[in-house]
Order: C-alpha cells, then structure tokens, then sequence
C-alpha cells in the first residue's frame, strides 16, 4: 500500500453528541461543546494551517498561524484555543487573515535554514507544507543579524538526532513528553528570542531523563527531531499496519519502508491499545529482525557436540518427523511434546497444539505462560469464570484508586503507564504494592499515596489484611455481593478472623499496620477501584491463591464490572494471552475447555478428524523431570528460548542434555539451541501474517510487510511436520486457521480477518451476542453466573532466608530490554542497559565491603552467577534485585524450583541468597565480552 497518512484535525475530540452547530467558510458542521474552531473545520472538510496545533495533544496556541475571523467578535482569534458556539459563523481565507498568516510564516523562514532539498524530513515537513499553504513566496528581513542557525546538533541519541537549528519553538516535543508520555524530561529554556528546547539541564538527550519513546520526534512539525534510520534512507513510501511483537500491550504501528526496508516504525492513531503512542522498544528497536546473527537455513545433527550442517527443508522437516516417529515407536506415544511461544501469532501456536495433539497423539503441549501468568489464567477462572482480565486499557482513565501490585508498568508496560500516570495526573490516588520502589512511587507530577513496600512472598497475608479492614469497617458493596456472588459468609468469616488483620501480619509483611489500613479504606470507599497486577503477583509459592484473594477483594467492593475498575494482569509477552487461547495447556483445548469433557472433545475430533486423549499431558517442569528420569525423549521448542528463561537453569540443561531430539525453532541460535538436534529457523513479527491477543484480550492483525526470509512461515513449517508424521494438516492462509479456531472456540467464533481488517481490533468474547467484541468483562453477570468468594489462606514459601543465604533475590525487567534479550540485545538498546546489574541496598553493601560497580557473586542453594553491583535504596534492606536479560549472567542459575500450588508456575520473585565480592580471577571472568563488542 502506498503511505498512509492519517487526518490530523488539529485538537483532540471531546466526548458527546454534536450539539453545537456553526458554520466554517459557510458550510454547515455540528459537534460536540467545547470542540475547537480548528477541529470542527476539519471536520466541515476545511484545513486551517497550523504549526503548534496537533490532534494528540491539547490546545496551545502559540504560533498564530492558525487565526480566522469570526463575524460578531474582534480581533483574528487563534482557531485551536476557540471554542465553537452554536450560530457561529467562522471565515479561514479572508485577506486579513492571509496576510497575517504569511507575515507569521516570514518570521519563522528568517531564522531556518533554506536546506529543505537536502534535508531529511524535505516532503515530509509541515514548516515546508504550511509555507506553500499560505503562499509565502518571499521573506522581507533578509538572514542578517542574530538567528539560531549554527546552533549544535545532538546526536547522542541512537536512534535520533536533535537539530536544534531547525527549532521553531512551538513546543509540541515539550507536550509530547509532557501529556503523552508523562515523564517531562524537556522544557522551553529562555524567553523570548533565547526560547530553546532543552532536555534537562544543560544535559545531552542520552544524558536526560528521555525514555526514547519517541513522542517528541513524531510531535515534532519539522526536521529538528529526526530519526537517524530516514536520515540515513530516506523518506519512507509506503506503509503496513501490523502489531509491536514486544510486551502484553500490543501496539499497533505502521511500518514504513522505502522498498522492501523499514525506515520507521510508527505508532497508529487508530491503534485500539496505544492510540498513537509507542515506547523505545516499539517505535526503534526493530533492526534485530534483519540483524545478521539470524539463521535463515535449517541445521541437523546427529550429537549436540558435532558441528551442525546446513539442509534443505525438505530434509529438515523429514528429520523431525522420522526421529519424533522413532522415538514414540522406542518409548511410546508419550515419550515427546511441544512448548508453544508466546511470542509467535494465534494460528502458529494453534497448529502447534495441533500438531501435538492430533500428530503426536498426546496432550504433553505447554507454553511458556507456565512460568509466567498462568495462576491468572487459574485464579480468574477459579472465582469470575474466564482466564483473562475484564477491561480495556482505557478504563484507567475512569479510575478513581488504582491499586498497582507486583508491577512495574514504566519499565514492562510503558505505554500503558502513560495512560495510567495521566489519570493520576489528573487525580486519581494510587497505591502501590511492591517490595521495590518503583518508578511510580514517585515521579514528576505524580505521587502514590500509599507505597505497601511488604517482604517478598507476604503478598496474600496483605491482600488478606486489606480484605480483613473491608470486612470488619463494614467497608463491602452489599448490594454487589448479594446479586451478584456467592461464598461470601465463609470468606468473610475467613478474612474477619485476627490472625488476619493488618496489626497480626505486620511482622509477616514489613508493612505498617497504619499504613495498610489507610491502603484499604482508600480502595475500598473509591467510587471506582482498579487493580493491575504483573509477575511479582504470579511467580509465587501462592501465585493462584493471590489472583483470586484480589479477584475477592474487588468483588467485595462491588469494583467489577464498569469502566474504571477490575483485576487486571499486565501480561509480559505480546501473545501471552493468546497462546493460554490457543490451548497450550496440556489440560486445555483451544478456549480453556478440559481434555476431559467429552462433548468439547468430540467438537475438535469432529473437525480434525481425530481421536483424542481426554487426560492431561505434561507440564514443562514434568517434561523435564521426565527426561532426567528417560521416559521423555523428543521436545519441540517453538519461540522459546528455556535454557535462559526458566528456573533452575541447570534442571532444565541437565533435562535437555538427556533427550535424544530436541527441535528448536527460532529467529538466532539461542541458548536452548546449544542442546538442540535440529534447529528451524523462524520469521521475525515483520515477516508474519496473522494475529496476537494482547493483555486485554485485544485480537490484533499482524501482516507482513517482507516474506519469510528462511523461505517458509511457521504455520506453514508446524504443518508439514505433521503430514510427515501421517496427519495431514495444510492451509494455503493464516485466514483460513483462524476460521477453524474460529469453528471451535466459542469466544472466538465472530474473529475473522475480514471482520478485524473492517473493525481494527477486537476484544473477544466474539460471538452473536457481541459481533463487534466485548471491551468490559462480567457487565451483567460473571461468566461463571455467580462471582465466586475463595478463602485464601497464606501459607509461608518453603524458600527461607538462612545464615548462609541470607538475602532475598527478586528479579524483573528494564524499560530497554525484553525478556531474555533476544531481540534487543542485538539493536542499539543495549546503550542503555549493557548487562545485568544487582541492586543491592547501601546497609546490605557495606556489610559486604562491596561498593558501588564492584563485580559480586550472586549464589544460591541451586547455583550462582557473577555479576555487577549497583548500590540502591529501591529494596528494603535483606532484599536484592536484578534483571534476566542478558546470558552472560544467567541470573535464573540461581533461582530454584519452588513454584506455585496450583499452576507450577516458578516462584522467580523469591530466591535466598547470598552476596560477596567476587573472587579477582572471577572478576576478570565475568566482564562480558557482548557488552565490550
């Protein structure tokens, strides 16, 4: 398709009927009260020039080129700052107005460089557009005397350059940073002529407190914020809309290219998730999928210690099938199983747990939600009756208390946290739940009122304490509970008891009586209470126990069910939710349907053609205990890299060293494929046709703007492999996989590409009751009929500080990486998080004799790694944190088997250990070599 440009009608939309009518050059507009001039224009098919003015933020008006008249009032007001009133009567082209608009335009030409057939941004410029509209065909003053023409360029940034020659001063950089953003690292420095943008004090924008989300440099109307991927290609020519394939929010971007490369990736206004915002991650770092470490050629081996040898498909594939076949012959149907990547699109997970279940014959299928967010798919199910969260990412601008547990949306979900510290900007109180003091305890403009800063594990004895002051200061939504929940006697009973109120579990939690109790008056009395959550709730020994004592806790506040509230888990990976979909469970079919019921069963064996097994397979920590026992032979990794992500890394190697296939199918020879027999190599998200599911249940169409580069898509390879084995299993389109999960899943059964390419998106449920989707969860009624109350008992981790270990390791993410670093290890964020760090508190440290970038050895009961420390007040004091990024660390060596009772799920956020200074010849050892290249 050609470049997409999308209408910009100059202030944001206000909400309501059209009640205002006016008319604009004399032709008739209505819209809602409080539209501006400018808008409404637009709208009536009339565009008034403009250079300050933006749709994505508010109205500043300060360049006045934008000026009209207005038959009954003086003067040329600026047509952004004024408000339509019914009758008005609104004139854009008179003379007066063109004559001051070109006066205006003469200014801003005087002190700009006359480069626009060399500049980078020539054909893309609003300076340069808004010159011609205005008919600017000479400048008066000459370039004599001051101007800001040899003012420095930064180029500190990597993915873009800040010019400041070519500064108009119309601050939309400033209120990009500001109002979209919310992190307000630049600023209008001096007045009057000296009036420059400035990020930070004196400071270069790598030096500042710039996030590189972007926003600036989309907001900026000329070249002066530019990114360095069009300075160095050019100007784009066409675009594609598809889907960011990094964290749960599942941005939607338009990738534009010159040819057949990516200049940029831009982020869709229309996009239902971000609404035109991205974040460094999103918007820049996409060059690892045209970075040369990709392998593009399938390789076999015999042994993980011989060389391995480049082969066609068709050998490859052969390969997989002959030894899965062998090995089932050897040890019985039983004997393989698959993981799914929640990294990969809907219809390549589903015909991965096809495969699995009607090639293999078994149900031995998991994914990597396992470790991840699968006591929400448990918990959510358990007590509202569907594995997935209730809301819309915009229902937090309807919050009036946010409760944020267990995550830190600035670093793992940032465009997402732009929404949410806009609402708190505007005044809704905040609460956050963490042992670490995360960014949005405290940031510009924005203050939590109460930081619950508990020990790592105690999450249920605070939940449980909240749930206790709701109970016994008679703080519940009667009426909410009586219509519409059940079990609440018993669990009132449950949480009234004292053993649960905030003064008998401050011992167990760190946090003050007081402190609590304020927590869970404040949410309990909001007229509309939110909770969001991430992994530091899930990757407990009591993970699923804690997603249904909030689900109790929103419940019992009546805060389900409506804009502005419900529990809402941030989901980590960009088709988390969709791979949980898909039926990656080995106990669940596509749909969160058992093996074990019979009619859902003959649904899927009447459209594969295929008996299948109505008992459970095996879950990721039992395919590995089963391989170090040898009764699990042959693996197919699809999309995930479990020797560096999983826990316990040297269980998994050791699992991974006994089986006798291991398939990985990735984009680069990651660590799991240092024990794989046969490696796949797999399409990046720019060279994939398809779907992702996002944190909010949010179907999001992905198209490829390049083919494969290995020459074969995933779906495409799953489903050869399969035939091979004897079940034939072809499509000749993505559409055609999501018609059939489409035939079988009943939250899926309206989801077409057709009704996606119409619509944009889609939040399932899908179906005849709701053909366009369904934004809020539970409006009516729970899923299940009645919400259900469970008593939610804590139960203390197995895994203990003790005087050899006496720490506490919690681990999580940086805004720059993701996930195990695959991907952007290998773009230029690395300049901002080169390695994995250690915080470590100032007390813990001094009694170490470690300071501040001193390498230290991180050791627990199951392993230990090397790595650097950074001395941080973040952690309460017996409490470190680092990342899992990058392998040269390693960090889950030392993290152990515990996990939840329920899911499996590993207990990540809870790992005792001990700290030390590393011995000097571990020192020299351990600088990684990837961060030094």
């Amino acid at each position: 398709m050609t470049l997409l440009k999308e209408p910009d009608h100059g202030t944001p939309a206000k909400p309501g009927e059209a009640t205002v009518a006016l008319e604009v050059d004399g032709i008739p507009v209505s819209v809602p009260e409080g539209t501006s001039v400018m808008r409404a224009a637009s709208l009536a098919g009339v565009d008034i020039p403009k250079l300050c003015a933006t749709d994505s933020l508010d109205a500043f008006g300060s360049c006045r080129l934008c000026v009209v008249e207005i038959d009954g009032r003086r003067g040329t007001p600026a047509s952004c700052t004024t408000p339509c009133a019914d009758g008005m009567q609104v004139r854009t082209q008179t003379p007066k107005v063109e004559k001051l608009r070109q006066g205006v335009m003469e200014l801003y030409i005087s002190d700009h460089p006359l480069d626009c057939l060399t500049c980078p941004a020539n054909g893309d410029c609003e300076l340069q557009d808004m010159a011609g509209v205005v008919g600017l065909r000479q400048v008066r003053y000459g370039y004599d005397g001051a101007n800001h023409l040899d003012e420095e360029k930064d180029t500190s940034n990597p993915y873009f350059d800040f010019d400041a020659s070519k500064c108009i001063a119309c601050s939309r950089c400033v209120r990009a940073c500001g109002e979209i953003q919310g992190t307000f690292a630049l600023t209008i420095e001096g007045r009057g002529f000296d009036s420059k943008v400035a990020a930070g004090a004196g400071e270069t924008f790598m030096d500042s407190e710039c996030v590189s989300c972007g926003a600036c440099v989309q907001a900026c109307p000329t070249s002066t914020l530019q990114e360095k991927t069009v300075v160095d290609l050019g100007m784009p020519t066409r675009s594609v809309l598809t889907t960011c394939a990094y964290c749960g929010v599942g941005c939607s971007f338009k990738a534009e290219l010159r040819g057949d490369q990516v200049v940029r990736m831009v982020p869709y206004k229309d996009g239902g998730a971000n609404e035109g915002h991205a974040c460094v991650k999103g918007r820049f770092a996409f060059g690892y999928a045209t970075h040369p470490d990709r392998q593009l050629k399938p390789m076999v081996r015999d042994k993980i210690t011989d060389p391995w040898r480049e082969v066609e498909w068709d050998e490859a594939i052969a390969t997989v099938a002959t030894r899965m076949k062998a090995l089932q012959d050897t040890y019985g149907q039983g004997s393989v199983g698959a993981i799914t990547s929640s990294r990969c699109t809907n219809e390549e997970v589903y015909v991965v747990q096809k495969m699995v279940r009607a090639a293999f014959g078994n149900n031995n299928v998991d994914t990597c939600a396992r470790v991840c967010h699968s006591p929400t798919g448990y918990g959510l199910k358990q007590t509202f009756g569907e594995s997935a969260g209730t809301q819309d990412f915009r229902s937090v601008a309807e919050a009036d208390v946010i409760m944020v547990i267990g995550a830190n949306p600035t670093d793992g979900h940032p465009v997402f946290a732009s929404r949410l510290k806009r609402r708190l900007r505007e005044g809704a109180r905040l609460i956050v739940v963490d042992p670490r003091r995360i960014d949005l305890v405290r940031s510009p403009h924005i203050s939590a009122d109460h930081h619950l800063q508990l020990r790592p594990s105690t999450n249920v004895a605070v939940v449980n304490a909240m749930a206790h002051v709701v109970v016994t200061e008679n703080l519940a939504d009667k009426n909410f509970v009586a219509e519409r929940c059940e079990g609440y006697d018993e669990w009132a009973a449950f949480v009234a008891l004292p053993e649960n109120s905030p003064e008998a579990v401050e011992e167990i939690t760190g946090v003050p009586a007081g402190e609590l109790r304020a927590a869970a008056r404040l949410y309990a009395g909001a007229p509309n209470g939110a909770i969001y959550y991430g992994l530091g709730v899930t990757e407990h020994s009591q993970g699923s126990t804690m997603v249904m004592g909030m689900a109790n806790l929103a419940m019992a506040c009546g805060n389900i069910g409506r804009d502005g509230v419900g529990v809402n888990p941030l989901r980590g990976q960009n088709n988390v939710q969709g791979s949980c979909d898909m039926g990656s469970f080995p106990h669940e079919l596509p749909g969160y349907r058992h093996v074990s019921d019979d009619a859902v069963r003959t649904v899927f064996e009447d459209m594969w053609g295929k008996e299948l097994l109505p008992e459970p397979g095996l879950r990721i920590p039992n395919m590995f205990d089963a391989a170090i026992d040898g009764s699990f032979r042959g693996l197919f990794v699809h999309g995930e890299d479990i020797a560096q992500s999983d826990p316990n890394l040297g269980h998994v190697t050791a699992a991974l060293e006994a089986m006798e296939l291991v398939v990985v199918q990735d984009l680069f020879l990651n660590e799991t494929a240092k024990f794989a027999h046969v490696f796949l190599p797999g399409a990046s998200f720019l060279e994939k046709d398809g779907t992702f599911t996002n944190a909010e249940r949010r179907v999001n169409r992905v198209r490829a703007v390049m083919p494969p580069k290995s020459g074969k898509h995933e779906w495409q390879i799953v489903a050869e492999i399969a035939t091979a084995m004897g079940y034939p299993m072809a499509y000749d389109h993505p559409g055609e996989i999501m018609d059939e999960i489409a035939k079988v899943t009943p939250t899926f059964e309206g989801v077409s590409f057709a009704l996606l390419d119409k619509l944009g998106s889609i939040q399932w449920p899908c179906n005849e009751a709701a053909p366009e989707g369904t934004p809020t969860m539970h409006v009516d009624e729970f899923v299940r009929g009645k919400g259900r109350f469970v008593v939610t008992s804590y139960v203390p981790t197995s895994e203990r500080s003790t005087r050899r270990y006496p720490l506490v390791l919690t681990t999580g993410r940086i805004l720059s990486q993701y996930n195990v670093g695959a991907q952007t290890r290998r773009t230029h964020n690395v300049a901002w998080h080169a390695e994995d760090v250690l915080e470590i508190h100032p007390h813990d440290a001094e009694d170490r004799g470690i300071a501040d970038g001193d390498l230290v050895s991180l050791a627990s009961r199951v392993g230990a790694t090397t790595l650097r420390a950074q001395i941080s007040d973040r952690m309460p004091t017996g409490v470190v944190y680092t990342t899992f990024h990058h392998p040269v660390t390693g960090a889950n060596v030392v993290t152990t088997e515990n996990s939840d009772w329920a899911t499996n799920c590993p207990e990540y956020k809870v790992t005792a250990v001990q700290v030390a200074l590393a011995p000097q010849g571990d020192r020299a050892a351990a600088e990684p070599a990837e961060v030094r290249a």
